[in-house]
């Protein structure tokens, strides 16, 4: 079953989740702050996507943490303070294992074989 990665409570994942329901695809969410994130997993997102996809800049937990957490990002800082602060990450994720799907994209959404995808 797909496996769509995120927090519960936010609205990007809200309408997210309503599109997969809307076009009939299974999934289970796999909550940030409930479930955490495996470092090891963390660590593939980051190497197949980079930090800069990953890091959600825009968001509360990110622009709430002090400066010198936030400064001067490289993949080594940026993965400590995704562990530390998984709400921090970009969401929704979904791993097609081919391609990460990092953020909602309707129109990018629209082009994937969902049919086709195992995860």
């Amino acid at each position: 079953m797909l496996r769509i990665y995120g927090i519960k409570r936010c609205d990007t994942m809200s309408r997210a989740q309503s599109w997969l329901a809307e076009h009939q695809i299974e999934f289970a969410l796999h909550d940030y702050k409930k479930d955490g994130v495996p470092a090891d997993l963390l660590a593939d997102w980051m190497r197949r996507a980079g930090w800069q996809v990953l890091v959600n800049t825009r968001g509360t937990t990110f622009r709430k943490l002090p400066p010198e957490q936030t400064a001067d990002l490289d993949n080594d800082r940026a993965l400590a303070l995704l562990t530390a602060n998984p709400s921090a990450i970009r969401r929704p994720l979904i791993d097609l294992g081919s391609e990460l799907l990092v953020g909602f994209d309707e129109k990018r959404w629209s082009g994937v074989r969902w049919s086709e995808v195992s995860r």
